[in-house]
């Protein structure tokens, strides 16, 4: 297992298939923020390293969709989990 932290960006172009970006965060130096715009307002997720940005907003950057909801609906479940995981195990790995 490696114990440093890194950034894993990749990105598959294949013929007649349509362009794959993956970014995989291996790091505790990550910043996330979330926000509304000023200026075309709309709420934006965002979570960067170093290395990598990844950017979240609304469909077509335009106004809040019930798909919009669902999405950001999905992300703070999905982030609600990772905490309770990282809760559990951390208590777990320092007690052994």
């Amino acid at each position: 297992m490696n114990d440093q932290p890194y950034t894993y960006v990749t990105v598959s172009l294949r013929p007649d298939s349509t362009p794959r970006v993956t970014v995989s965060f291996y790091t505790s130096d990550l910043r996330v923020s979330a926000g509304t715009l000023v200026t075309n307002p709309r709420p934006y997720l965002e979570l960067s390293s170093r290395e990598a940005n990844v950017h979240v907003s609304t469909t077509g950057a335009g106004p809040v969709t019930d798909a919009d909801l669902s999405t950001a609906r999905e992300i703070f479940n999905a982030a609600a989990r990772y905490l309770a995981d990282c809760e559990r195990l951390h208590i777990c790995q320092s007690a052994a």
